[in-house]
Parts: C-alpha cells; structure tokens; sequence
C-alpha cells in the first residue's frame, strides 16, 4: 500500500473467505418492468450524508467529468454502479442527489439495494447483456435484476462482484480469486470473452481500474503484462491515473458510463485531465 502524508488512501473494501465454490447462474428472461422502487426516507438529509455536487465552476454546464460525494463519501465507485444505459444507486440518496446524477449521466436512475447493502459499486456490475451480483442478494433483488438481463450470482465468499471483475460490452477482467468455471459462466452470461488477472498486484480488480466502452483507466501500479492482457480482452487502450488527490484505488473513487464519469471529491484538475483522456470522455 502507498504512503501518503494527507492520511490514509481509500482502499478497497475486503472480500469474505474464499471458498471453492463461486457463481451460480440465475437467467429469469422477462422483458424490463420499468418499475421503480418507492422507500420513503426515515431520515433526514443530513443524517443520510448523501452530499453530492458537479464541480461549481461548471454548475448548470453539460461536462463529460464531475467530482462529487455519494453519501458522504468520496468513494463514488464503491456506491454507484453503472451497467449499461442504467445506474443503480442506493436507495437512500435524496431527491436533488438522485437529479444531479441524472442530469450528469443521462441514464435510467434506478434505487437498488443488494441484500440491504448500499455499497452497489462492490457488490454488482455486469454490461448489455448481463449483470454480475454477490449472493447477498435476495430473491426479490434478483427478480428486480433478472428484468434488466441475466443474472449471474456469484457466490461463497468471492462475492463480491463488482471487487472481483470490471467488464464493458467487450471483454471482462476477472480477479484470480475466482475459479475459472466461475470465469467461463460468467462469460457467458455477459456474453464476451473473460480472463483472469492480477492488477497492480492485487486481487480486487474492481477497485483497481475504471473501464466503459472507450478505455481503461488503472492503477498507477498496473504491471505492463497485466495492461497488455486487459487490452487484449477489452479491447481499449489502458492508461493509469489516481483519484482524490493521489489515491490508486481508481475504481473505488469513480463510476463511468461512456459519456460522463463521476469521480470523489477532491480530486484534482490533473487528475480529471487524465480521466477524461484515459475514458474517451473529450
């Protein structure tokens, strides 16, 4: 782990025990209900935390790139994630959180929880043609999925989905934590080709790197083999770059779609120069 002498960087959030047995295929075909989950809020906005801002210079602008907190956190990656044209967010965002968001990305909002957990980022991910969730999610949150896509449930402790796999409608990177049959289904359910990979080092791939159609942003650490294999299955350019001020846990602090990425606050201008290139978002 790097030093830092503003504290200590935002890391990714650790997986259970790993067990032999991982995924297990849930492939429910129904058409999209288009139904939205209605919660009403128990707690007030400042209790909840969920402060989330586009940079002030660039309020009321259309910008490929914007800085922000999800819940009082700069780990936007680890709350939000977006598959496709949608982006699941966690039920308790409020209102104004939920259109800045919308105005930003331009997708279909839709408030989700994984087995309870708002922490969608860790815990889902998936493309076009299907989702990848941990099996911490109950019935009802796959039926919810299962109107979107296939399923894929990944399951005694390495699930953690969206830690261990990044994908986009090409290819996806899969933590070596994961046995290969796991790594073979979930191929087929996202329907591209996937492949095992260390990244920097690290098992937790998705904290690692930030991916959408147009590129690949990575951990500063990323060896050349491992970029190489990642463009090889992605089929994008990889770059590396940080976040929030010097941390590498580049996925953990940003969720990108193909147009717009949203990265944690404090993050400096260098740093969102890099992203934007890095994404394809200029």
């Amino acid at each position: 782990m790097h030093g830092h002498s503003g504290g200590v960087l935002p890391g990714p959030i650790p997986n259970p025990e790993v067990k032999p047995s991982c995924v297990d295929s849930c492939t429910v075909a129904r058409k999209p209900t288009g139904k939205f989950v209605a919660v009403p809020l128990s707690f007030t906005p400042a209790q909840i935390l969920d402060y989330w801002r586009s940079h002030s210079e660039t309020a009321g602008e259309e910008m490929a790139i914007s800085t922000g907190d999800i819940l009082g956190h700069a780990q936007v990656g680890v709350y939000l994630s977006v598959v496709d044209k949608v982006l699941f967010h966690p039920r308790s965002l409020h209102d104004a959180a939920i259109e800045e968001l919308q105005s930003a990305f331009d997708l279909e909002m839709y408030p989700f929880l994984v087995g309870g957990s708002s922490l969608l980022g860790s815990l889902l991910t998936g493309n076009d043609k299907g989702i990848a969730v941990a099996d911490i999610a109950t019935e009802d949150d796959l039926d919810e999925l299962t109107s979107f896509s296939d399923v894929v449930v990944m399951e005694s402790g390495v699930n953690a989905a969206g830690n261990l796999m990044v994908c986009n409608a090409h290819g996806a990177v899969v933590s070596p934590v994961v046995p290969q049959g796991g790594v073979e289904m979930i191929s087929e359910v996202l329907g591209v080709d996937a492949i095992r990979s260390k990244v920097a080092g690290h098992d937790t791939v998705g904290s690692m790197l930030v991916a959408n159609g147009n590129g690949v942003l990575a951990h500063p650490d990323v060896s050349r083999s491992e970029a190489e294999s990642i463009e090889s299955v992605m089929k994008v350019q990889v770059m590396v770059g940080t976040v929030t001020f010097g941390s590498p846990y580049v996925g953990a602090g940003c969720a990108a779609s193909d147009t717009h990425a949203l990265v944690g606050s404090g993050s400096t201008g260098p740093e969102l120069n890099r992203i934007e290139d890095a994404l394809g978002l200029i």
